[in-house]
């Protein structure tokens, strides 16, 4: 009797688990460095060997980019072009989403590496104020890589993945914006 009851509790009542990744907020780990600096390679690793979901921001933005009836498809399109930084309400929104799908079909995936964002200061205060209560951020990785390094692997791996912004004048616009951009979010974490 008592185990016919609770086994038409535990029907009604979602699982412990289940409740917790409710309230479970996103673990969020930043992870920094100029294109080419091996920020794709190390998220790799690291999901390999540990509980984590890589978010490649650029990864998001040529994906939202070539969606058919993408809203911003052409704005992303320039802005990758140029070396600049797509606006940042852009990147919040397709990161939260993935986020949200992630964690909705695997309550166990709740931890984040969130690939090439923030990428300025403007990109850290958008984060903040969209995300604030919403997910927790733990630490930020930064690959430290020369320009030149970056731009040779950029320009190899360029020959096979039909990447855009695999050029050296886009290369070296937006490694000069990582520059002088990403050096005050590290100062800040």
């Amino acid at each position: 009797m008592i185990f016919h009851l609770l086994s038409r509790l535990s029907a009604k009542v979602p699982s412990v688990v289940y409740r917790a990744a409710l309230i479970m907020k996103p673990q969020v780990v930043f992870v920094l460095g100029g294109p080419g600096a091996g920020k794709g390679t190390q998220c790799t690793r690291i999901v390999e060997n540990y509980s984590y979901t890589h978010l490649s921001a650029g990864d998001l933005l040529r994906a939202e980019r070539s969606r058919e009836a993408s809203e911003f498809g052409q704005l992303i399109d320039s802005y990758i072009k140029d070396g600049k930084i797509v606006p940042v309400e852009i990147t919040i929104n397709l990161l939260r989403k993935a986020m949200e799908e992630t964690m909705e079909m695997d309550e166990k995936k709740f931890r984040f590496l969130i690939d090439g964002f923030p990428r300025n200061e403007d990109n850290l205060q958008g984060w903040t104020t969209v995300m604030e209560g919403k997910a927790n951020v733990k630490f930020v990785l930064f690959f430290d890589c020369t320009s030149e390094v970056c731009i040779d692997r950029c320009l190899e791996r360029g020959k096979s993945s039909g990447r855009t912004d695999d050029n050296r004048a886009s290369l070296e616009k937006s490694l000069a914006v990582c520059t002088c951009d990403c050096d005050p979010i590290l100062g800040l974490f």
